[in-house]
């Protein structure tokens, strides 16, 4: 449920933060007090609405919050995966506007605007004069059926689009087989061409990285050799006088001596040991300078086969390994062509059977559909006539798709008659604006049970009815409240009668300016309310008791049940 609100900088309002309750929370006041900023604040919030709409030029700063809790595992999910933090079920949105930009944030970690939406669907729903007119769509018709059918169709739907994409992919790949022969004349000369040359190349793997070795050495060849002979001339490998003789004369200069002192032994060894060493290396490097050759042929093969199997890398792969899996792959490519009449059918085959498979599944998703859409209609009628539509008939009318898509292979529209005699006709041609309004708080009294959203927020539910249809209205909202929690601004006195907290919008005056504040009324003020809306201007003693008469049946229906349905 939200839990709170709190606005800053926003058209008349300077800074409010209100409280929420469950159940029914009523808000009335004034025309221009300020009632559409409320729902203008929600919407900007949940990145719906535009900053720029409401915060005033003098305000480089505004400011947006709403704290919700609830226990819904599907925002629970959403969270998680965002790796929000999200403790106790609480929730806070906050978006803020500064300097011309805004940004917004849940539970203190910025987020997208994007994401704000997506979780909203999980939170709230809000119901204005756009939402009503939504009715009028049929694509909605079908969502709403859907919904109430939602047990039901259990996963049908999800293997339904999976299914359509599986499908059309088979169907596509079928028709696109089918080109004509000259077409895969050509691809085959093609394909032919590209193997030949490739297994002509006669590849290994591995054969590359080895082959540039060799060439490397071959290529450096001189430079080595040079090294080499410096080496050997240095160390005496080459017979002359180096690194080896003069060892020598060390070893035997410290021999001469060795006699004479016990520690002398030690070094002794230690220098014969490096003379041992370097004869080892010596013997080494000369076998290493005698076995050295250069090839000049050698190295122009190798620079050739380099050179080929370069290029065949800048064609067909960037390593041996994936030239060698492309060949595979032409290879399968040249046998499908080579037997295409045998390939056709098989596509042919794997369409018509997943073609059958999915229009199976969208004949049993409308089958279940048009059981639902009889008892659907039949408590939508239910509600309506406790919305005060006396003679009302309501169907869903079905219409079968020429080719089903991703979501079946149903149309469906909501029928209506609202008047004894007359036809039924689509929605859209028949409702008024204050019918429409009653007809989507009629749909949401029976989805109440089937829909996660904990609360709900209505505007302009009370357009176009007065009298006994408020009345009735006002105990269907009632109804709603009792598993949901209802937000409303109203004008009518029938519908806030019902209110489980009311709220009071109004403007004041506040250091030479006007501004909207947001109070919650006691039980007596509540009746002060009611009373000025159903008085006007003028309240007398008579009005003021009607209110407290209309506030006392109001609370005794509640506790009672009597009249909510």
């Amino acid at each position: 449920m939200l839990v709170s609100l709190h606005v800053k900088n926003m058209a008349l309002i300077k800074e409010v933060e209100v409280e929420f309750g469950r159940g029914l929370n009523i808000m009335t006041g004034e025309t221009g007090a300020g009632k559409s900023i409320v729902i203008g604040a929600v919407n900007i919030a949940l990145g719906t609405g535009n900053f720029r709409d409401y915060v005033p030029e003098d305000a480089d700063y505004a400011l947006v919050e709403l704290v919700f809790v609830t226990d819904n595992p599907a925002v629970r999910r959403k969270m998680l995966a965002q790796e929000l933090p999200f403790e106790d079920g609480e929730i806070i949105i906050t978006r803020r506007y500064r300097g011309g930009r805004s940004s917004s944030k849940i539970n203190g970690e910025t987020v997208s605007v994007s994401f704000v939406r997506e979780l909203a669907t999980e939170l709230i729903d809000i119901h204005g004069q756009h939402e009503h007119q939504s009715l009028l769509y049929e694509k909605n018709h079908l969502t709403i059926l859907d919904e109430f059918a939602h047990d039901a169709l259990g996963n049908r739907l999800t293997r339904c689009r999976e299914l359509h994409r599986s499908y059309q992919k088979c169907r596509r790949k079928w028709q696109d087989a089918q080109a004509d022969e000259s077409q895969r004349a050509k691809e085959l000369d093609f394909l032919q061409f590209e193997l030949e040359e490739i297994e002509a190349a006669n590849l290994k793997p591995g054969e590359d990285e080895e082959l540039e070795g060799s060439y490397r050495l071959m290529a450096n060849g001189q430079k080595i050799m040079e090294a080499l002979s410096e080496t050997g001339t240095l160390t005496g490998a080459n017979g002359c006088a180096g690194a080896e003789d003069e060892i020598g004369h060390a070893v035997r200069a410290l021999a001469a001596v060795q006699s004479y002192d016990d520690g002398l032994e030690e070094l002794g060894t230690s220098l014969g040991e490096i003379e041992a060493l370097l004869n080892d290396f010596n013997r080494s490097l000369s076998g290493y300078m005698d076995e050295f050759t250069f090839d000049a042929q050698a190295m122009k093969e190798t620079e050739e086969r380099l050179d080929l199997l370069n290029r065949l890398k800048t064609k067909y792969g960037n390593t041996l390994e994936e030239i060698l899996e492309f060949a595979e792959e032409k290879r399968q490519r040249m046998d499908v062509l080579m037997n295409y009449e045998t390939y056709i059918e098989g596509l042919q085959r794997e369409y018509e059977q997943k073609k059958k498979e999915f229009l199976r599944l969208t004949d049993e998703i409308s089958q279940i559909r048009k059981d639902y859409a009889k008892k659907l209609s039949d408590q939508i009628v239910a509600a309506l006539v406790d919305l005060n539509f006396l003679d009302v008939r309501f169907e869903i009318a079905f219409k079968k798709l020429a080719e089903p898509n991703e979501n079946g292979g149903d149309e469906v529209c909501f029928m209506i008659s609202t008047n004894p005699g007359l036809p039924l006709r689509p929605l859209a041609s028949v409702a008024s604006g204050g019918e429409l309004s009653r007809i989507m708080l009629a749909i949401k009294a029976v989805m109440a049970d089937k829909d996660a959203v904990e609360t709900l927020i209505f505007d302009e539910i009370d357009t176009g009815i007065s009298g006994r249809t408020a009345q009735k209205v006002s105990e269907k909202m009632a109804v709603i409240a009792k598993n949901h929690q209802l937000l409303c601004i109203t004008h009518l006195a029938q519908i806030a009668a019902m209110a489980d907290q009311h709220y009071i919008i109004e403007k004041k005056p506040a250091n030479s300016k006007t501004v909207t504040n947001i109070g919650l009324l006691s039980e007596e003020e509540s009746v002060q309310e009611l009373a000025r809306i159903l008085g006007g201007a003028r309240i007398t003693d008579t009005v003021l008791e009607s209110a407290r008469e209309m506030k006392e049946l109001a609370e005794s229906m509640k506790k009672m049940g009597t009249g909510l349905k």
